[in-house]
């Protein structure tokens, strides 16, 4: 399968969107929902939606991978922030009545200190040299993954420096109807984004691993197409998530076509540095746009996933490395059933 987009921020959703007034499903203690209307948004027509490539969208964190020290690295998705005062006048903004449509940001001053390490999305806007925020006020960034950091264990539980491997889900290359795990190089995975899923991430809602023996994995974007999606109305879209079952998943992604296809988001005038207005758009870029169960009004995490429908292997070959791996690695438990078949993820039970 040919390489697809990388997520290296906010995707938009393929239909236009409108907030109504009655506590959300997704997010607890927030007194709203965002759902798609049946009309397809500008976005998608200009990024040639009907000739687009559906995939899976996973329910995860989001990682990256990119040189750092020398030697190809997993990143950790860290967004920097407005501080207090900043987002409190960003926030009065948003909800301001005035036809007002520029927001002063000093982006020296209104936003917390970062890692030095941090670095970027890429793609984003820069204004003399500084990278700037997006819509939501946020300037989407990496920072590399430290064997040692507490922060990010279950990131670096999924990775070996010595060895530059990763631990990745995917399709067998010869039976798409079978997952495979297989220890993968990481200069396989330069410049991808991938989703970390597992035991402690987002609430686990594919069922790996458990509380005394975890399991993470990781999976490139765009690992999983759909191959019979309906067409892009809103009532089929509906059917086929509740009905189907290859429905059984978070939401989709539509890796489209290069190009620039966003014009202007709002404006925003950078004080000390600049007095023109500021024109947010999105250069040419592998450009992607989703649809989540939540934008329909469904429910997730489900107890079902398609994901836990498929058989999976296990395919390590470790011995290449000549090396003995730590003992409560996940590799080293990998390597332990190598070439082990199971029934679903869910069945995969790591004897440590």
């Amino acid at each position: 399968m040919r390489r697809l987009g990388s997520v290296q921020r906010k995707m938009p959703c393929v239909f236009v969107t409108e907030v109504k007034e009655e506590p959300s499903t997704k997010r607890e203690h927030q007194p709203f929902k965002v759902l798609a209307t049946e009309t397809v948004s500008h976005k998608a027509l200009d990024a040639d939606i009907y000739n687009a490539i559906p995939t899976e969208k996973v329910d995860g964190t989001c990682c990256y991978v990119t040189n750092y020290k020398g030697q190809p690295y997993l990143w950790a998705r860290l967004d920097r922030k407005p501080n207090k005062l900043a987002e409190k006048r960003f926030k009065n903004f948003l909800h301001s009545k005035q036809n007002s449509k520029e927001f002063f940001w000093n982006v020296e001053e209104d936003f917390k200190p970062v890692p030095e390490c941090w670095i970027p999305a890429k793609e984003i806007e820069q204004l003399n040299g500084n990278p700037m925020p997006d819509e939501n006020g946020h300037i989407p960034g990496w920072v590399p993954v430290e064997k040692n950091n507490k922060q990010y264990c279950w990131h670096s539980s999924v990775v070996n420096y010595e060895f530059e491997i990763a631990l990745v889900l995917r399709h067998h290359p010869d039976d798409p109807g079978l997952l495979e795990i297989s220890a993968v190089p990481l200069s396989d995975l330069l410049e991808q984004t991938l989703e970390l899923i597992g035991t402690n991430i987002n609430g686990n809602p594919y069922g790996l691993g458990s509380k005394k023996h975890p399991l993470h994995l990781l999976i490139p974007h765009g690992a999983f197409q759909i191959r019979n999606l309906p067409t892009l109305k809103h009532s089929d879209l509906l059917s086929w998530f509740d009905g189907c079952r290859e429905g059984k998943i978070e939401g989709i992604v539509w890796h489209c076509n290069d190009g620039c296809l966003i014009k202007m988001c709002f404006r925003i005038k950078v004080m000390k540095m600049s007095r023109r207005p500021y024109i947010l758009h999105i250069p040419s870029w592998k450009f992607m746009l989703n649809v989540h169960r939540h934008h329909l009004g469904l429910c997730w995490p489900i107890p079902d996933t398609y994901m836990n429908s498929k058989p999976v292997i296990i395919n390590m070959n470790l011995n290449k490395y000549e090396y003995a791996f730590d003992a409560k690695c996940l590799f080293n438990h990998f390597s332990k059933i190598d070439n082990q078949k199971f029934g679903r993820l869910k069945d995969i039970i790591l004897n440590v």
